[in-house]
């Protein structure tokens, strides 16, 4: 098959320096742009576990020091030694560092003796069973809650440089994936011709390297984007050895395996399949390529399957043979559309059975896409307020969208093919299109050749009325003439292709079915995309899980809330310990009882205490209380109202005499 090399300045509507037409340049920038939006605020990749539970609670404030936290979430984690910290009011950690699994997707970590009081910080980062990277943070504390000096870093596990690149390269994976698997079924299944066409050889070796690549860079780039998001880990090869022990190393490493029996087939295909002449041979040929190939496709999808959200969940043994099936179903459609595209821009012609063929892989592809992406939308959403109020509803939503999009414009397509159809008979529209284009390509050749006999035959009689005079042939002449009739050659070729092209380029209705089908597989591209970021979110139905459970824990944790302060004002009787209760200690109306005594535990008949509640995060406060005296060393106030939760700073001011006085400052979590 001979190449197009266009010249520069050419027309407009003619191919590019690269080959690509201006149509195709201006369709692909805008994807580009949709891309790098779309895969920016993709990162970091939103969690699929989550904290549902702890102990001691967040923000409980506890009598004594606890000997160990545990932390219970919604689904199994992936945890190691220093995967959880507890960190003391200044910041020092208190934990022994070793983790223990206490089942029932709870994990705990023993801590030190000998705590002091204060507010404790309890920071964890962990990998989902989904194989993406969690964190985050609460407090408690002990005696009553204190000012802290911990500082936990702004960025999240998996965000930054890092996570953008692993982002980026998880996208690379599914496109690669789609265009090895895709492209090679369309050749071994629709076009076995394809097999000799460069541009289609290119299409599928480029999706082999492209899935090649981004799999080692994110076998690589694993340890820093569920770790410390430093670049420099990515090279260090003990944390490498640590990735290769979990379940999502060994799914790469797989993967790498599996594209390597990859390799073999891409080369038996595009070499002795495409060389066979013989019936028989490349019958017996394609059986074999397509078991090894299937085997080899199905072992791909496994890979993410295994490791990713068909892995964890419910009906986890039947989600993942389900998400093969729609990986391989997506990897047909879209692939197969891919070559398709190459095909008609770039092949002379696609026989009509190629495309009957491909017609039916496609519409059996979307059969089976509608089946299983029922099942996991199911699956994953759950509920119809989870559609609707969650990120990854949403983002199917988008996709569901997309999809209608997509089938919109192959609609398009189909009357394009029905024009074409008309044309050129009881054939496939595809194919019509290449036919229409030949037919008039070879009557144009046809002309141009009578023309050139006659040409031909006028020189031959003017030249015998030419009275024949010797030549002289100057030295190096035959040289000369070999030469220049080569660049003539050359010249001719390139003429005639481009003519060619010009006469394809011509037929309105092919002109409009390729427009149609590029639009297709820019529709497709975004698609993809908006899967990438999908597969990053945290699904609907655990985001509503750990909701709810978070919303039962604060529910729990609606109690008194007390607070013993210790106070000096500063003269010979000054000192003593002040307790405050808050009941129902939570949002709306709560009752408050205070306590004073001395030091040595004997009530303290003060002149006059004075509270406040302000919570500085938004800007609410300070909300003066100022108790009554009921009996000695003690005050109440009824309807104290705390508007919102947070972590309120109460201010309680004591005065023990006329000059004496001391306003004492604490922080406190409430509702």
């Amino acid at each position: 098959m001979q190449t197009i090399a266009p010249r520069c300045g050419a027309r407009s509507g003619a191919p590019g320096r690269f080959g690509i037409t201006p149509g195709v340049g201006r369709l692909l920038l805008v994807v580009a742009v949709f891309l790098g939006a779309l895969l920016a605020t993709a990162a970091p990749a939103s969690a699929h576990a989550a904290l549902t539970g702890s102990d001691p609670k967040q923000g409980a404030v506890v009598d004594q020091a606890p000997s160990s936290v545990s932390l219970t979430f919604s689904e199994k984690v992936a945890m190691s030694d220093g995967s959880v910290r507890v960190l003391d009011p200044a910041g020092k950690r208190v934990d022994t560092g070793k983790t223990s699994d206490l089942g029932s997707n709870t994990y705990g970590v023993k801590l030190h003796k000998g705590l002091p009081d204060g507010t404790f910080t309890v920071a964890y980062q962990v990998v989902s069973a989904d194989s993406h990277p969690i964190s985050g943070a609460y407090t408690f504390s002990v005696g009553a809650p204190s000012d802290t000096k911990v500082a936990l870093p702004d960025q999240e596990v998996g965000g930054g440089f890092v996570g953008g690149l692993y982002g980026f390269a998880r996208y690379l994976s599914y496109a690669g994936f789609i265009l090895v698997v895709g492209g090679a079924a369309f050749v071994l299944g629709c076009w076995p011709r394809g097999a000799g066409v460069r541009p289609v050889q290119r299409l599928v070796v480029s999706g082999w390297v492209t899935l090649t690549a981004s799999t080692l860079v994110m076998l690589l780039f694993r340890a820093p984007y569920t770790g410390s998001g430093k670049l420099a880990d990515a090279f260090d090869m003990a944390k490498l050895g640590d990735v290769l022990q979990t379940k999502t190393g060994a799914a790469l490493v797989s993967r790498l395996l599996l594209l390597a029996a990859a390799a073999l087939f891409i080369a038996v295909l595009f070499g002795a399949y495409e060389k066979r002449t013989d019936p028989k041979e490349r019958k017996d040929l394609t059986f074999g390529l397509a078991i090894g190939g299937g085997v080899v496709a199905v072992g791909l999808g496994a890979t993410w399957a295994m490791a990713e959200h068909a892995s964890t969940g419910i009906q986890a043994g039947l989600a993942m043979p389900v998400d093969v099936v729609h990986l391989l179903a997506v990897a047909a459609w879209l692939g197969g559309l891919a070559a398709l595209v190459v095909a008609l821009y770039f092949a002379p012609a696609v026989e009509a059975g190629a495309v009957r063929r491909f017609s039916r892989v496609a519409f059996c592809s979307v059969v089976a896409l509608a089946a299983t992406g029922l099942y996991q939308s199911w699956r994953q959403v759950g509920s119809w307020s989870a559609l609707t109020g969650t990120w990854y509803g949403q983002l199917l939503l988008i996709k569901v969208g997309l999809v209608a999009v997509l089938v919109g414009i192959a609609w398009i397509s189909r009357r394009w093919t029905a024009r074409i159809t008309g044309q050129a008979g009881d054939m496939a529209p595809e194919a019509a299109a290449a036919t229409v284009v030949e037919q008039r390509a070879q009557k144009r050749a046809g002309k141009q050749a009578d023309t050139h006999a006659e040409k031909h035959a006028e020189k031959r009689v003017s030249a015998k009325r030419v009275e024949k005079k010797p030549v002289t042939v100057p030295a190096g002449g035959a040289g000369e003439d070999t030469e220049r009739s080569a660049q003539l050659a050359r010249q001719q070729a390139a003429m005639t292709t481009a003519r060619e092209k010009r006469i394809r380029d011509a037929d309105p209705n092919r002109s409009g079915l390729r427009r149609s089908v590029l639009a297709e597989a820019g529709v497709a591209v975004v698609l993809l995309a908006v899967t990438t970021v999908l597969t990053s979110t945290e699904p609907g139905r655990t985001e509503e899980e750990a909701a709810a459970s978070q919303t039962t824990a604060a529910a729990q944790r609606s109690g008194p809330l007390t607070l013993k302060i210790p106070f000096d004002t500063g003269s010979d009787d000054g000192k003593g310990t002040l307790q405050l209760d808050l009941d129902p200690g939570r949002t709306g109306s709560n009752e408050m009882h205070i306590f004073v005594k001395r030091p040595n535990g004997s009530a303290f008949d003060i002149p006059e205490v004075k509270v406040s509640f302000t919570l500085k995060s938004k800007d609410v406060g300070p909300l003066p209380v100022v108790p009554d005296h009921i009996a000695t060393g003690h005050w109440s106030s009824s309807g104290v109202q705390i508007p919102m939760a947070g972590k309120w700073k109460i201010a309680v001011t004591v005065r023990t005499s006329d000059i004496d006085q001391v306003t004492v400052n604490k922080n406190a979590q409430i509702g």
